[in-house]
């Protein structure tokens, strides 16, 4: 029996590596099907349920807790977090709070909340036709973008210079089946985000870094340290403390995307959560700060978090393989593609978005290929259509690992009709 005990809901596996070794009993909850079964190495116990239903969770926990109580209730996956919320509620525990997860999660919520601490001004509305959004737009007397309420993974986004695109955008967003849109101002500039830890109310900022994405806003390649973000790196680490304070985050992982309009730094959208697309590994890489052991150490105090922000000690980046949408009809590896290459046996399942990330620590330039002749590669739609693969680089900066991952790119070669 070790010295602590969480219930961690639904995600991936790397957080909860070497917890047994840590002293930490972890309880999963988790969908059935829906996990790789060799997490359970690292487990207690697995048990079953929703991950969107905080009181069934609950009722499932509730036991368990009255036998051994939990000193923590976690998750690192966007779908649990007001699950997870509420059943921090319910127990009583220090954590992320079932307000705060909808605060993030509802961007109408986020915004009126940094208005009424006077930060990140950006104009917003909630709008139920495209007449609002086109009356919206005439009223910003610019391009403005339209987006679910609650969306994810650059989904659904539209962006809107007239009556005709309201039009459009309204019809799109109604097909999609969203429960309400919200309209913004659109944001001009580079977007960069921070990832940050806290505990007991403090903050502090780690990583920092930069996209690039397609015309449909899907991010395809991450890189850190952020050569936007570095003019703006004070600004950047004075603002993310106020915006977690205005959501009332006070512990554990969080992610927020900025965007660097001309006029500063404005918050795009935030999470109480590891980010995705590799980012605690891009970040132990880069700043030498392990997230994902974070994770659980700092909340139950096995590890202390650092007074400062730490300095880079070099730079990483990841980048998705974007081959033309259609069948694959050969994929051409040079034998110097990477140091490392893994491949995606076909047809075979996968239960986490960057397979085998986890096996690389100790390689500099690693790769994945995702895909085998006769599947079939989507349009780049979402961040959940990166399912080719991808290629994880180490740098002395962040440029070096980009044009290690760019080399790799042009190494490994997808053939498609």
């Amino acid at each position: 029996m070790g010295k602590y005990r969480v219930a961690v809901i639904g995600g991936r596996p790397a957080p909860v590596a070497g917890a047994k070794e840590l002293g930490i009993d972890v309880v999963l909850v988790h969908e059935e099907g829906a996990y790789d079964v060799a997490v359970a190495q690292h487990c207690e116990r697995i048990i079953h349920g929703p991950l969107d239903d905080g009181p069934a969770i609950l009722e499932l926990l509730r036991p368990l807790h009255a036998e051994r109580p939990f000193d923590r209730v976690l998750t690192t996956t966007e779908p649990a977090a007001e699950s997870t919320g509420f059943v921090v509620d319910a127990l009583g525990l220090p954590g992320v709070s079932e307000f705060t997860a909808r605060a993030l999660k509802d961007k109408a919520l986020t915004r009126q909340l940094l208005d009424e601490h006077g930060i990140s001004p950006v104009r917003y509305r909630l709008v139920r036709s495209a007449e609002e959004i086109a009356a919206f737009r005439a009223e910003v007397g610019d391009r403005i973008i339209v987006k679910p309420v609650d969306g994810v993974a650059s989904l659904h986004i539209h962006p809107v210079d007239g009556p005709e695109d309201a039009e459009k955008a309204w019809q799109a967003l109604q097909e999609a089946d969203t429960s309400a849109v919200i309209a913004e101002e659109y944001l001009d500039g580079p977007v960069v985000s921070v990832d940050s830890f806290s505990h007991a109310g403090r903050h502090l900022t780690i990583g920092y870094s930069e996209y690039r994405m397609n015309e449909r806003y899907v991010e395809w390649e991450v890189s850190t340290p952020s050569r936007y973000a570095t003019p703006w790196l004070a600004e950047l680490r004075e603002l993310t403390p106020k915006l977690l304070d205005a959501v009332g985050l006070t512990e554990g992982p969080s992610h927020s995307e900025f965007v660097l309009t001309p006029k500063g730094p404005r918050v795009l959208e935030s999470h109480a959560r590891l980010a995705g697309s590799g980012a605690p590994e891009l970040v132990r890489r880069a700043f030498g700060l392990n997230l994902n052991r974070m994770f659980l150490t700092v909340p139950l105090g096995i590890d202390e978090l650092p007074q400062t922000p730490p300095e880079p000690l070099g730079g990483a980046a990841v980048r998705f393989f974007t081959p033309e949408p259609g069948t694959v009809d050969a994929i051409e590896v040079d034998d110097d593609a990477a140091h490392e290459i893994r491949r995606v046996p076909k047809d075979e399942k996968q239960y986490v978005f960057l397979p085998y990330l986890d096996e690389f620590s100790d390689t500099e330039v690693a790769a994945v290929i995702g895909k085998s002749a006769g599947e079939t590669v989507p349009p780049l739609l979402t961040v959940a259509d990166c399912v080719s693969g991808y290629v994880i680089a180490s740098g002395r900066d962040a440029d070096d690992a980009v044009a290690k991952c760019e080399a790799t790119n042009d190494r490994i070669r997808f053939k498609t009709s």
